[in-house]
Order: structure tokens, then C-alpha cells, then sequence
């Protein structure tokens, strides 16, 4: 398995120290959160787009995948989620980035059905665009639908290879599951997993990875033993905590916690 962290631990960083922070610390990859506030969002022209490609590049690191806020659940009309996805979708390919992250999104006024069918029928849509880019969706276990168990509602019915997973082992285990059970469920459809760690389930402040409760090594454990060679991707929510430690001073031990967990389970 491979290695990256998400900007999301590191709001608003420029992009050449974005890549050095993950040269120094021996990670593989970066998730860009492509958001207004990030250096990388749809907004930017191409020749920004082409010295973002090319700063990867120098640095022998990877753009692992471009995390939107797309929700294909939410109600209201198809148009503007589509064309929020194709934006993002043409980002990814300008970048050579492989996967873009959407949320579910569903609010509570939608029944399940509903929501379940509207969401299909956008990530349906949407996968035909993604295919001729040569770049996937995934659906992230998140909010409306936060375990494999929800995600799957959707992903099945798509039946589209470029439409898959993302796998948030927080959300995952906040709603209940366990790891196996998630990865059971998510398998056919996994494009990388996303870890972290928190206190508790009442106190989602971002932590070290192995410093809280999350069930990292179980995670860990049953990749392994399934043989799943894909990303994991650290996932330190500091933009939402300012709180938090600053990721900076995390990342070698974070690395070198996941490193052990993989040894461990090889």
C-alpha cells in the first residue's frame, strides 16, 4: 500500500511546500482539497493547472485525487451537480489525478429510496464524462450515508467502473461497522481509504494516527489479508480544528505508524 495525506491538515498551504512536505516525510501521495480557499480548485486557468502538474512531477510525488464537495444526494435539480462533478472531473484530468471525491448529502426530509435513486442517477450520468477523461468518482462514506452498508445502496445500482468508493474508516465506524464488514461491502468498489484518529466518538478533534480510538489496525489487518494494494490517505481535519497540532509536526510518525501497521499485518 501507499502513502499520502490530504491539504486538508494543512489549509491554504502553496503547493511547492505541499510537495516538499511529502518528499521530507517519505508519502507518496497528496489528496488536494479543491476548494476556493485551497491553491487548487476549478477556478484555476490552465497554465496554473500545468505548474501544478509539473511541481508533482519534480517532486516524484503523486496527485492522489482531488476531494470535492459535490453532494450527489442533496434535493434540487440534476444541472448544478453535474457540472459542479465535470468541473472537477476536467480539474483531475488537467492534473493527472486518477479519482475525485464526492459527498452523498441527502437531508433528512428525503426518504432513503429517494436519495438513493437521485444519487445513482447523477453518479450515472456523471460516469460517462468521467470515462472519456480517464478519471473515477468515488462516493465518500460520509454524512447522509456514512457506512459501506449506505454507500453501496448507490454504487450498485450505478454499476459503472468509473464510479467507486472512498472509504472513511471514521465515518464507517461511527455508524457502527466494523472493518470488516465495511471492506466486505466496499470491496468490489474501493478506489483508496482514507485514515485518521479521534478521541472519541463524542470528541472528533483531529489526533495522532494510533493516539486515539479508531480502529486503525483492524483497517489495516483486513486490506492486508484480502491483498488490497491501494492508497491510504491521512485525512487530518486541522481546517475544521484549529485547534489540532499542527500536521507538520505529525507527519514522520504518522508515516512511520502506518509503515509498522503494515509490517505488522504483511
Amino acid at each position: 500500500m501507499r502513502l499520502a495525506f490530504s491539504t486538508l491538515g494543512v489549509p491554504g498551504l502553496p503547493i511547492p511546500d505541499v510537495v516538499r512536505l511529502a518528499a521530507t516525510h517519505g508519502y507518496h501521495g497528496v489528496e488536494l482539497r479543491a476548494h476556493p480557499e485551497e491553491p487548487v480548485h476549478p477556478g484555476i486557468d490552465l497554465s496554473e493547472r500545468a505548474d501544478v502538474a509539473s511541481e508533482f512531477k519534480a517532486g516524484g510525488i503523486e496527485i492522489l485525487g482531488l476531494a470535492g464537495y459535490g453532494r450527489v444526494a442533496a434535493p434540487g435539480d440534476d444541472g448544478p451537480v453535474i457540472e459542479e462533478i465535470r468541473r472537477l472531473l476536467d480539474l483531475a484530468r488537467d492534473l493527472g489525478a486518477p479519482y475525485v471525491r464526492v459527498f452523498p448529502g441527502a437531508d433528512h426530509e428525503q426518504t432513503t429510496e429517494r436519495a438513493d435513486a437521485l444519487a445513482a442517477r447523477r453518479l450515472g450520468t456523471a460516469a460517462e464524462y468521467a470515462a472519456d477523461l480517464g478519471v473515477r468518482i468515488l462516493l465518500e462514506t460520509h454524512d447522509s450515508h456514512r457506512r459501506a452498508a449506505d454507500a453501496i445502496r448507490i454504487l450498485g445500482p450505478v454499476g459503472h467502473r468509473h464510479v467507486g468508493a472512498l472509504w472513511d474508516v471514521m465515518h464507517t465506524w461511527l455508524g457502527g461497522e466494523q472493518p470488516s464488514e465495511s471492506y466486505a461491502a466496499l470491496s468490489p468498489f474501493l478506489g483508496y481509504v482514507q485514515v485518521k484518529d479521534i478521541a472519541s466518538a463524542e470528541d472528533t478533534t483531529p489526533l495522532a494516527l494510533g493516539a486515539g480510538v479508531l480502529p486503525l489496525t483492524e483497517c489495516v489487518e483486513v486490506l492486508s489479508r484480502h491483498g488490497w494494494d491501494g492508497w491510504l490517505c491521512w485525512e487530518y481535519e486541522k481546517r475544521w480544528y484549529e485547534e489540532a497540532a499542527p500536521l507538520q509536526e505529525l507527519l514522520a510518525a504518522g508515516r512511520e505508524h502506518l509503515a509498522r501497521l503494515l509490517n505488522e499485518c504483511a
